[in-house]
């Protein structure tokens, strides 16, 4: 099975993580794409219940998605969620992987996973596809030659920037500014549904 995944607050989901979730699944042979909403993410505080609403938007937004699946498994622990102790556990919940398991992120994250717990080893476990987070991205810049030079296995995927962010859904929610094109229907409606993101409560 060829796996890819994709982490993240996803606080909330919205229709860029889709574009990318879909680019992958359309130009990559993958069994299956499994989303992995953090619990509780190193360095950031956050609550039980939001917790728990990030992974129930997800789980709409995926929603009869062909190859599209929802893992809970940084639910499991009452520590912190580091990625690496993640795809060490998938390797072992899903024996039949081939090749390199696949990690989803953008290059905003991929020029600081140096810095991310045991970065040395997760280098070892996964393949990374790496979206622009920058209209003008130069993928030949030398702080991502370096990261290949220094055993870091990826690729640049081609898709075009869109501008867009949690933070700047989160701010248009407390502004009253309309969000509707910008995340699934059943996404919007559940955040109206239990009132998220009207004050800075909801903020990672």
């Amino acid at each position: 099975m060829k796996l890819c995944v994709f982490c993240g607050t996803f606080n909330p989901i919205h229709n860029v993580h889709l574009a990318m979730a879909n680019y992958v699944r359309n130009h990559f042979n993958f069994d299956m794409i499994l989303f992995i909403p953090a619990y509780k993410p190193p360095h950031k505080q956050i609550d039980d219940e939001l917790a728990n609403h990030r992974y129930n938007m997800v789980k709409l937004a995926i929603s009869g998605e062909s190859k599209f699946n929802i893992s809970s498994i940084e639910f499991r622990h009452e520590k912190y969620s580091y990625t690496v102790n993640t795809i060490k556990e998938l390797y072992n919940m899903y024996p039949n992987i081939e090749g390199k398991i696949s990690f989803i992120i953008g290059t905003d994250a991929f020029l600081k996973i140096e810095d991310w717990h045991q970065a040395n080893v997760l280098k070892t476990l996964v393949k990374f596809l790496v979206f622009p987070r920058e209209e003008k991205f130069n993928p030949k810049q030398g702080r991502i030659e370096r990261l290949r030079e220094n055993g870091y296995e990826f690729d640049i995927v081609n898709m075009p920037f869109i501008n867009l962010s949690s933070t700047v859904l989160r701010s248009r929610i407390r502004n009253e500014k309309s969000i509707g094109s910008l995340i699934p229907e059943s996404v919007r409606n559940y955040i109206e549904k239990n009132g998220l993101y009207v004050s800075d409560e909801n903020s990672l």
